[in-house]
């Protein structure tokens, strides 16, 4: 349709070794040139340049010397000014953690990672739990973003490796979110991380962020999505290089993503500009819907536009799913893929119809 030979996702099977998995640990190309200096703290919530402040000083901890050498990191020995091994920021949805989180981690000289509580956990099943650790351990800095609370095992699997990893002398930074809807306007995120994550909790400087939260301006309208009719002409007005856009069926990608592991969805999207999908539907199963929400924050991170027919992506969960108790991360993947979508709708309708389409 848009290419002589296009791209099929469903055809790809990366395999990814050990060191290309670590070395995409990083902030995503949208978070790729932040810095303390590119966020701007709202004027009225004085707890976001309080926050800022707060992290440069972190930052400023890690890279000042131990001044113990070989054996102080041996025996665990911290610089004078850090007084905490880690530091987690507190807050609702868009108020500028992950934009704080990625000035921090460029803030501070290598080896480091950035990742999401998802990917963390993806490296363990990929590379087994003590090897993560050893490749980690050597670090300087770990940045976990979107720190997730639903899943009991996987907290405490993430407790056990940040434990560790301080042990060994890491400084952990950490963002978490409360779920939509959530009583207290966030205010029992912090004290939820600091229990889930047991004896860290005392080493963890907790800071607050206030901010306007986008669960008060709800989930943003999903647009319409195009009619199977129009999909030929709207992908080639959307994507003038059909060369690096990938056109799939829709329920044949959903079942791909269940051999491919969630740890290589970034290498499975590698060098694509845009995203076909034909006849979405609404997922059923929650194992399935929680691999194609790694996928979508994936496809987030590039800024992928897509081109779809079918459902639209409000609707690409079930009701049962958006209130349960994996709600936040069906959410926030409806949130990214409504955006998307508006792009590509955007790029295939041209001027007369962009407006209908933002």
């Amino acid at each position: 349709m848009v290419s002589d030979s296009p791209i099929h996702l469903v055809d790809r099977s990366p395999r990814v070794s050990a060191e290309e998995l670590l070395a995409g640990f990083r902030p995503s190309e949208r978070f790729g040139e932040v810095s303390f200096d590119t966020y701007i703290p709202d004027p009225g919530q004085p707890s976001q340049e309080e926050a800022r402040e707060a992290l440069r000083g972190f930052a400023a901890s890690v890279e000042a010397p131990s001044g113990g050498g070989f054996l102080g990191r041996l025996f665990g020995r911290r610089p004078a000014r850090a007084a905490k091994a880690g530091i987690y920021l507190d807050g609702g949805f868009g108020v500028g953690k992950t934009h704080l989180l990625a000035s921090l981690f460029h803030a501070v000289s290598g080896p480091k990672a950035f990742g999401t509580f998802v990917e963390y956990t993806n490296l363990v099943g990929a590379l087994s739990f003590r090897k993560t650790v050893e490749a980690l351990s050597g670090y300087r800095l770990v940045c976990i973003d979107e720190f997730e609370l639903d899943d009991p095992g996987d907290t405490v699997l993430m407790s056990r490796l940040m434990r560790e990893l301080s042990d060994a002398g890491v400084r952990l930074a950490a963002t978490s979110n409360t779920l939509p809807g959530s009583l207290g306007e966030g205010r029992f995120a912090a004290q939820d991380f600091k229990r889930e994550i047991q004896v860290l909790s005392d080493q963890f400087e907790v800071l607050r962020i206030d901010g306007e939260d986008y669960r008060h301006r709800g989930l943003p309208e999903a647009p319409e999505p195009l009619a199977a009719d129009d999909l030929e002409a709207s992908v080639a007005a959307a994507f003038p290089d059909a060369s690096r856009v990938a056109v799939d069926d829709f329920p044949a990608l959903v079942d791909h993503l269940s051999r491919v592991h969630p740890s290589r969805y970034r290498q499975l999207i590698e060098g694509l500009q845009g995203i076909v999908w034909r006849d979405v539907e609404t997922i059923t199963e929650q194992a399935v819907a929680l691999r194609f929400v790694v996928l979508a924050d994936r496809l987030y991170d590039k800024d992928l536009p897509i081109v779809s027919t079918g459902v639209p992506f409000d609707r690409v969960f079930t009701e049962e799913m958006m209130t349960g108790g994996y709600q936040k991360k069906y959410y926030r993947a409806v949130s990214r893929l409504t955006a998307m979508g508006r792009e590509g709708l955007q790029r295939a309708a041209g001027p007369d119809r962009e407006a209908t389409a933002r």
